[in-house]
């Protein structure tokens, strides 16, 4: 070998070296871990992988987990980097910033597991929960809440319904994450979800026009929550109670009462199910029994601002709008009519399909 080739074998043992260092050496916005080893005021000194040194400070320092607290020299940290050479020519670091990605990595792969966490009820608003996991604070809306947890509140009252939410705060619930939003800091939580997966295979013994066995859980202005089948809950709206108009769900049943329903509408989210399905229609007899023109009797059930309510026999419906109640003009329909009194009246018009009648009492005289 001459002396004029050792050079270049030096060169390229230094370019093979160098290369070696290079693939070494992060990139900004890496995610990487290095060791400590010096520590002052408002700042650490790390060293990474051997072949650089690098260093966090000032806000950097603080991770939101709080896994780094209280350091020493030979202690391994997970760190991000937001600079390969700052005014010192070393690497600026940040623990935040590893915090956060961190944190935001376990969120993705809970979700994408389908794993369930405890969170804590922080507070209460009128959508939902503000819970904490980790130090992280996320929202749970009351559509994902459980059925044990859910506020059912008669008339749908807000200031009642934030007092149920509210007697939740400092509780720990079971939940799954089911939206994740890391650019808007966004953590959505389902308490429902961690029982569907069982729901699910619960559902699947059910199909529409299923007759089923029910219990009532709850009552609310718009119908009433029932349970059938393994913890199985659904609602029967309050036009799916009974042919004939009530006013209140809570007129016809009570919490523990039994009935049989159908089984109208199955999905994941929603149940519906219809208790007046299983009994004859009966607007369908109502064409022998009733026609226009023929005078009838009948007693008022409700009372609005622009006529009344009229129950026949049969339990069919009809209503006598303001105007048919009298040939003068009237401001008020008490003044012709009282709820629960009896009345002749005269049949204008029949609709079957719709389910709807017209009366009139003017027309009598």
């Amino acid at each position: 070998m001459t002396k004029k080739e050792k050079p270049v074998i030096n060169n390229v043992m230094d370019e093979i070296l160098n290369d070696d260092a290079v693939s070494l050496l992060p990139k900004t916005g890496d995610l990487i871990t290095a060791k400590v080893i010096a520590l002052a005021k408002n700042e650490i000194h790390l060293d990474i992988n051997g072949v650089a040194t690098g260093m966090v400070r000032g806000r950097e320092l603080k991770d939101d987990a709080g896994h780094y607290a209280h350091l020493k020299v030979g202690d391994e940290v997970t760190t991000t980097v937001l600079d390969t050479e700052n005014e010192r020519g070393i690497y600026e670091l940040s623990l935040r910033s590893a915090g956060h990605q961190q944190t935001w990595q376990s969120f993705t792969d809970l979700r994408s597991g389908g794993e369930v966490v405890e969170v804590r009820v922080l507070e209460a608003n009128k959508g939902g929960l503000m819970v904490a996991y980790n130090d992280i604070t996320g929202f749970m809306p009351v559509s994902q809440l459980s059925k044990e947890n859910y506020p059912r509140v008669d008339g749908g009252n807000k200031a009642r319904i934030l007092e149920k939410l509210k007697s939740l705060v400092d509780k720990k619930i079971k939940a799954k994450i089911i939206d994740l939003d890391e650019k808007e800091n966004k953590i959505i939580f389902s308490e429902k979800e961690v029982y569907a997966s069982d729901k699910r295979e619960e559902l699947k013994k059910f199909q529409p026009g299923d007759v089923v066995d029910c219990k009532v859980t709850g009552i609310v202005d718009f119908g009433i929550f029932v349970e059938f089948g393994a913890g199985l809950e659904g609602l029967i709206h309050i036009s799916e109670l009974a042919w004939q108009r009530i006013n209140h769900p809570r007129d016809l049943f009570k919490v523990g009462d039994t009935l049989k329903a159908q089984i109208i509408g199955l999905s994941d989210n929603r149940i519906t199910l219809s208790a007046k399905k299983l009994e004859e229609d009966p607007w369908k007899k109502m064409a022998t029994n009733y026609e226009v023109g023929q005078k009838v009797k009948g007693k008022v059930l409700k009372i609005d601002k622009f006529g009344a309510f009229v129950e026949l026999a049969g339990g069919i419906n009809g209503l006598v709008h303001i105007s048919e109640l009298s040939n003068e003009k009237i401001e008020n329909v008490e003044e012709m009519v009282k709820v629960g009194e009896e009345y002749d009246f005269k049949i204008l018009s029949i609709d079957l399909e719709e389910h709807r009648m017209g009366l009139s009492m003017k027309d009598l005289s």
